[in-house]
């Protein structure tokens, strides 16, 4: 079969192969090349044959954006290793709770992450460990052998990788991706032609910037270093460092997060400065359609905006250049239609029947990189008579942060296991920076001692990822209540929302 697409560890494999000197990287002004990635990803798998866990035992990978956090699943990838992702910005005991969580064979971490409970957990637990650092891959002291248990640890029949959701059930939890899908659906055969390979390796450096271990970082990362597109990673996403990217780069396309959209306003940049840029991709969450009207306007480019999910596989509906001339302001507010087979439709919440066109219901996607069922998920929406998706809001009461849904029962379960807290509810609040942020009241305890927020939010941050921390709170006697003597939480959102206005 001439198109058959070849499999996930030897297009990696491929990769790896390149000529040492070829620039790969870009990372706090420096360029790694592929030889400094074959050799840290060599290293890597050197060391967990040398551990004595199984060919096929799965890993848990605790990834930063950092050069050699790459390398690390680039080498764990090609040897075909099932990796289970946990999210680096958390507590150390948090950490240490998903590695004893996941039942994973051995732990890789980059040094900024290795703490006194991480190094427990692997020494109870009998697992082995790697800590990546600048231009090291090492075994941690301790952890250099798996124990029994570890040893006798197998993966599934096919590699996954169980990357993180974004939290709105609670915690981030694995959602596993087969390897054979990232290669067939987001690489894809025709990336590994020499003509395609020549190509991307002429394009200005892809920017990376979604954390590793979610959908979009693994979108995103994998198929750009595939195909032989230069890269340049930022730890974190800020105007500044975007920004001094176009400007030495010139790319023709970028994107920015929408949580930043304002903030790119305000910064004032020089039309000049972006006008090698012939559209922006925004996707991860909704964007205001004030702010794509203002940036459209001052900038002349086109807003492409996009919808997906970690359950989908990645994206799922989009626009095009040829939509957004098409349609543009006529669908603003909309982000886009089906892509890539994907199939969407609108159904009743009570009885799951599909809805005419125009009419708001409960969005269903069915993806092909998953599967042929239909996907439920929270989002209330619209298809127009045209085709366009425009989602309306979340039936699960989600506060949208930034890219990060989070429940707020999830934040009041964990606040309600504090001695010194009563009751407790939690609500949005605006926020012209990342859309929404948990605002939460509080009853205390009688003679709890709480003074103030910051042990409560010590309390939470043992608990729950920071992207859960309320940025307000509110101490209360009592927590306003409805007729029914339901918690009002429009009352209390009004309440922050008079602060935040002071």
């Amino acid at each position: 079969m001439p198109d058959a697409v070849p499999p996930l560890a030897e297009m990696i494999q491929r990769a790896l192969a390149r000529y040492s000197e070829r620039p790969a990287i870009e990372f706090e002004g420096r360029w790694y090349n592929w030889g400094d990635l074959r050799r840290d990803a060599e290293r890597l798998s050197t060391l967990l044959d040398a551990s004595g866990i199984a060919a096929d035992a799965p890993v848990a990978f605790v990834p930063r954006n950092r050069p050699s956090s790459i390398a690390a699943l680039l080498g764990l990838l090609a040897t075909k290793r099932t990796v289970r992702m946990i999210y680096a910005f958390q507590s150390a005991e948090a950490i240490a709770l998903e590695i004893a969580r996941l039942e994973a064979a051995a732990v890789v971490l980059d040094a900024v992450d290795l703490s006194d409970p991480v190094v427990a957990v692997l020494q109870a637990s009998g697992l082995a460990g790697i800590v990546l650092s600048e231009g090291k891959v090492e075994a941690i002291a301790g952890a250099e052998f798996a124990g029994q248990h570890a040893k006798c640890c197998n993966g599934p029949d096919e590699p996954l990788i169980e990357i993180l959701t974004s939290g709105t059930t609670g915690p981030p939890k694995q959602f596993p991706i087969r390897h054979r899908m990232v290669a067939e659906n987001m690489v894809g055969a025709a990336a590994l032609e020499p003509h395609a390979q020549d190509a991307a390796a002429a394009l200005a450096p892809y920017l990376l910037y979604f954390p590793i271990g979610n959908i979009s970082g693994i979108y995103s990362t994998i198929p750009t270093l595939i195909k032989g597109q230069r890269a340049c990673l930022l730890d974190r996403f800020s105007i500044a460092a975007w920004h001094d990217y176009v400007l030495r780069h010139r790319p023709a396309h970028s994107g920015i997060p929408p949580s930043t959209m304002r903030a790119l306003l305000d910064a004032n940049i020089p039309a000049a400065d972006l006008a090698s840029i012939k559209a922006m991709g925004v996707g991860a969450a909704p964007l205001d359609t004030e702010l794509q009207r203002a940036f459209e306007d001052r900038y002349g480019i086109p807003i492409l905006l996009s919808y997906g999910a970690t359950e989908f596989g990645g994206p799922v509906c989009a626009w095009s250049p040829e939509l957004h001339a098409e349609w543009g302001r006529a669908k603003i507010g909309s982000v886009g239609r089906p892509i890539l087979g994907a199939k969407l439709r609108i159904v009743d919440a009570e009885n799951g029947a599909e809805i005419p066109s125009g009419d708001e219901g409960m969005l269903e996607v069915m993806s092909p990189r998953i599967g042929p069922d239909w996907i439920r998920t929270s989002d209330i929406a619209v298809i127009d008579g045209d085709g366009f998706l425009f989602l309306r809001g979340r039936a699960d009461g989600a506060i949208m942060r930034g890219g990060f849904k989070i429940l707020p029962e999830t934040i009041e379960r964990a606040l309600l296991q504090h001695p010194g807290v009563a009751e407790a509810a939690v609500v949005d609040v605006r926020d012209q920076r990342v859309g929404q942020v948990p605002g939460a009241a509080i009853v205390l305890a009688e003679k709890s001692g709480i003074k103030d927020q910051k042990s409560l939010e010590l309390h939470l941050r043992s608990m729950l990822p920071a992207t859960h921390i309320p940025l307000h709170w509110h101490f209360c006697d009592v927590l306003p209540c409805n007729g029914s003597m339901k918690i009002d939480r429009t009352a209390i959102r009004r309440i922050f929302n008079e602060i935040t206005d002071l």
